[in-house]
């Protein structure tokens, strides 16, 4: 189980214990009522033990708080599908991947993307793409299917030149100085950008590397309108659902978008990196 996950699984174990104790009970008499061994309440409310919807719904009934039911059972069920392993999701290679990022992305409307470490896919150069593909075979030890993968990965890209979608892309400027495959890749690379600014229904803002932290530190995510979030950490790709937890993400993207630069200062800290690799 990921970090993240087992995060979800403590703050649902919070709201557990804030409904108990706005009830005025204790753990003793909750596990009283519900007919549980009282070292139930405490794993459950600790985040030791996951609950069932069956202890969701009992909870509710002896606290008295029915009307909190439907969204604790969407964020239990948020949890037990919130990530998908990724030795499994790439189990059979990364050309299967990136087509169900395409299908998730083609029934969307709006996609707010952003990356502090790379850039976002969407805007990688064949060679920066097959750079990272390759570092991805590498250390998950999936089946090599490189070029079919580079090649998926290109025709997803299509999707900034067709229909009515809408993208937001915010890069933190690390994602300028790091370097992925060599210097001539990057050099592409950072050229292409500055061409994808000037897509339509596309807006790049880059955070100065040194913008105040105004937020918790995260790893890169998508967001597929208000009803997906996606977000890769080493070990897992988290599929968040859960309307509060959207909203949160949402709520991250807007203070990082306020902090980012657009138009030609965004330009200008494009072509500092491109002046650093000449």
């Amino acid at each position: 189980m990921t970090s993240a996950v087992h995060e979800q699984r403590q703050a649902l174990g919070l709201r557990l214990r804030e409904l108990r104790r706005d009830a005025g009970l204790t753990g003793r008499a909750l596990a009283k009522s519900a007919n549980w061994p009282e070292s139930k309440i405490s794993k459950l409310e600790y985040g030791r033990q996951t609950p069932t919807e069956e202890d969701l719904r009992s909870w509710c009934d002896h606290t008295g708080s029915r009307d909190q039911l439907p969204d604790l059972i969407a964020t239990l069920r948020n949890i037990e599908a919130a990530y998908m392993e990724w030795r499994r999701a790439l189990g059979i290679g990364t050309r299967r991947h990136q087509r169900r990022l395409d299908r998730v992305a083609q029934a969307a409307t709006r996609l707010c993307w952003y990356e502090p470490l790379l850039i976002p896919g969407l805007l990688q150069t064949p060679g920066y793409i097959e750079a990272v593909l390759r570092r991805m075979i590498k250390f998950y030890g999936i089946p090599d299917d490189l070029d079919d993968g580079v090649e998926a990965r290109v025709e997803r890209q299509k999707i900034l030149h067709h229909g009515n979608r809408r993208f937001s892309f915010v890069i933190a400027e690390q994602a300028l100085q790091t370097t992925v495959g060599n210097e001539s890749i990057m050099l592409g690379q950072l050229e292409y950008l500055l061409a994808t600014m000037s897509l339509p229904r596309l807006v790049l803002g880059i955070v100065p590397e040194q913008a105040a932290l105004d937020g918790p530190a995260i790893n890169g995510f998508v967001m597929y309108d208000n009803r997906l979030v996606l977000v890769e950490t080493v070990s897992a790709e988290l599929r968040i659902n859960q309307p509060r937890e959207i909203a949160l993400y949402a709520k991250l993207f807007a203070s990082l978008s306020e902090q980012a630069l657009y138009g030609e200062p965004g330009r200008e800290l494009i072509r500092k990196a491109i002046e650093t690799r000449i």
